[in-house]
């Protein structure tokens, strides 16, 4: 690579690796399965691992982490910050799509990562999209909000406007869930080699919202597993889902980055529910 990879890559790398670990481990005690893991290897430089939950509890699910590099194809450069000069990359990251088997229990969706061109920079966040009536919405946006208060005061407003005007499907004039949070772009100034930076709080920022989506995700499916449905809701449930298929075959960004990128097709496919239904 014609830059160099800096500590925080390391840091972050090894920080999603052992995030995803610990999810698949929770995810495993609420199904009572263990569930294989399968690696895969970029079409450039590095690879990742991904691990499909299917099971009583979880219809279908994904917990995937990837560290990847090689060079973006010119047409991405003016859309990548810091290629412009040079399209060499690294990215490492972790992303989790959760389709529960109850109508009750929300999808969920939370992924993080970093990249480094000449630039380095975090980005990710979560949000859920329940189907029938949720009436832990207002906590859920309360403990998201606290969370971020930690960090800075002004990131739950402007990571929620974010989230809420991304995840919106145009043609359909509706959002896909009830939201969450979106970031990217929380810059870090270019590392000289040799120098040790003790401090790094867009980072603990993006820790803070992985270990959230963990402790949060788990209570809500332990919360609302053995609550029981109808036939209803289910139809109710694949239709929701229909919305979730054209938002990531229409908007989503990580979607297209992953194409582009020549990632692992089912592991970028992974978000996709197991079935959907349209009118």
């Amino acid at each position: 690579m014609a830059f160099y990879i800096s500590q925080e890559f390391s840091e972050a790398e090894e920080w999603f690796k052992n995030l995803r670990d610990e999810i698949v481990s929770e995810l495993e005690k609420i199904e009572k399965n263990k569930f294989p893991e399968v690696s895969w290897l970029a079409n450039e430089d590095g690879g990742g691992n991904r691990t499909i939950i299917k099971g009583k509890i979880i219809e279908k699910g994904g917990v995937n982490f990837s560290s990847v590099g090689g060079k973006f194809n010119k047409n991405m450069a003016d859309k990548i910050p810091g290629t412009m000069e040079n399209l060499s990359y690294h990215a490492t990251g972790i992303s989790v799509v959760l389709h529960p088997k109850s109508p009750h229990i929300p999808s969920m969706h939370f992924n993080t990562r970093y990249l480094e061109t000449e630039k380095q920079w975090y980005g990710g966040g979560m949000d859920i999209t329940p189907c029938l009536l949720f009436e832990k919405e207002k906590d859920y946006h309360q403990q998201l909000k606290s969370m971020c208060n930690k960090h800075d005061k002004e990131y739950y407003d402007k990571f929620k406007k974010w989230c809420d005007e991304y995840f919106y499907l145009k043609h359909r004039a509706e959002p896909r869930g009830i939201g969450g949070i979106f970031f990217d772009y929380l810059f870090l100034q270019k590392r000289i080699e040799g120098e040790t930076r003790k401090e790094n709080p867009n980072f603990d920022f993006v820790k803070d919202v992985g270990i959230f989506f963990k402790e949060y995700a788990i209570n809500l499916i332990n919360n609302l597993m053995n609550k029981s449905w109808t036939p209803e809701d289910k139809d109710t449930q694949l239709k929701k889902r229909s919305r979730y298929v054209e938002f990531n075959l229409l908007y989503d960004r990580g979607t297209r980055f992953g194409l582009e990128t020549g990632g692992n097709v089912d592991a970028i496919l992974m978000s996709m529910p197991p079935l959907a239904k349209w009118d």
